[in-house]
């Protein structure tokens, strides 16, 4: 049998395979060098979208609330203040970028109808939150710790008719007074009682929370002073979606218009602004030489209005005592979900088309035979809505309009 000898490649053939080869290995090296393959990556693979949490309702963009939660809200800035407490001296609030409100906001800071946070109770989140409440101890609850035996007799549904012996932590309590018999309410009312903390009598720590029976089911603002517990010193809260507050569907979205021109800093001396607050109200000229804003459109004389960034313009914000943090001042923009937070225009893209909307929050407190009183707006920024020209946007209220 014969074999025929296979032709050997051409000389012109081997040069080009030399070619590509070299060519070839340039390109990978360039991938991994330069970055090109995490941008051919980036082009493959859809991006995640920053409007994740937000939906269009058909009247604007707004949160979803369904997935809106303390824990996300990530603040940019670090910060601290020092300002009166609502039980005599003075308190310090500090916060650092990349924190999670939730770690340094309080309960009291959201007492606004809008969300009825107060009105909560431990076994509402737990139950949502699929938490079981027998394997916390007392002092993840953050309140028990400066309850006095009459605050918890209040806040607790039924408490103050159990026998002293039949509640461990009390009973604990009462021990140390040499008080052992009696309902808790009659031992609660013993003077020397009247104003002693249950944290700085017994170790929270070395109970489950519900040794306390059916304080899963006190409303948090039934507790003393429960406006000064933290967010996160609330079993479940910080993760808790605010489709759950209660005060939500109170909220009036009918005032609308749509982002129709995003505008930079260049621009100066706007008259028509949309913009403002509680204090100042929401119609505040930008009488400056750098007003960065978005003009707006909608029905009548919506249509040229413009929402002045906060970056930009300083309003007078706040009321009370703590007025006076910030010196007084806080971002101009506008409430259009309620008072719980402030919706500020921050980043305006000309360029783009863009207009990146931020968050900011305030202090609040209640403080004996002054009342409440909140700083202004200043907390913040904590990323909100991005918006592109003709999305629709939500002014909420109040709806008035400047000429």
């Amino acid at each position: 049998m014969k074999t025929g000898k296979q032709s050997p490649l051409s000389e012109s053939a081997i040069r080009y395979l030399i070619l590509f080869g070299l060519l070839g290995g340039l390109f990978i090296h360039s991938f991994i060098k330069y970055g090109i393959l995490n941008h051919f990556v980036g082009f493959i693979i859809p991006k995640a979208s920053a409007q994740s949490s937000i939906i269009n309702d058909n009247n604007g963009l707004m949160p979803d609330w369904s997935r809106l939660k303390f824990s996300d809200m990530i603040i940019s800035n670090d910060g601290s203040v020092t300002y009166p407490g609502s039980r005599g001296g003075t308190e310090t609030r500090v916060w650092s970028a990349g924190q999670s409100i939730a770690e340094f906001m309080e309960l009291g800071d959201f007492e606004t109808p809008e969300l009825a946070i107060e009105k909560l109770n431990l076994s509402a989140i737990a139950q949502v939150q699929g938490l079981n409440l027998g394997q916390l101890k007392l002092s993840d609850l953050q309140l028990t710790k400066w309850q006095t035996l009459p605050n918890l007799v209040k806040a607790v549904p039924g408490l103050g008719s159990k026998a002293v012996a039949s509640v461990k932590p009390i009973s604990d309590f009462f021990r140390r007074f040499a008080i052992k018999n009696g309902t808790i309410a009659n031992a609660s009312r013993n003077y020397r009682l009247r104003n002693v903390q249950l944290g700085r009598v017994i170790n929270l720590n070395n109970y489950s929370l519900t040794s306390i029976p059916n304080i899963q089911n006190a409303s948090l603002n039934g507790f003393g002073n429960w406006q000064d517990s933290k967010i996160n010193g609330v079993p479940g809260l910080s993760n808790l979606t605010w489709n759950n507050f209660p005060g939500l569907n109170t909220l009036d979205l009918s005032f609308i218009g749509k982002v129709d021109l995003p505008l930079g800093d260049l621009e100066a001396n706007r008259l028509r602004s949309i913009s403002g607050s509680y204090q100042e109200g929401f119609n505040v000229p930008c009488l400056q030489p750098n007003c960065a804003h978005f003009e707006a459109s909608g029905l009548g004389k919506t249509t040229g209005v413009q929402w002045i960034s906060g970056k930009s313009q300083q309003v007078r914000g706040g009321f009370g005592i703590l007025k006076a943090l910030n010196g007084g001042k806080e971002p101009t923009g506008r409430n259009p979900f309620g008072s719980a937070f402030k919706q500020v225009v921050w980043e305006v893209n000309e360029a783009e088309g863009t207009v990146q909307t931020t968050m900011f929050f305030r202090i609040c407190k209640t403080i004996p035979f002054i009342g409440r009183t909140c700083s202004p707006y200043f907390i913040g920024p904590v990323p909100f809505i991005e918006y592109r020209e003709k999305d629709p946007i939500i002014f909420g209220e109040p709806s008035t309009l400047p000429n």
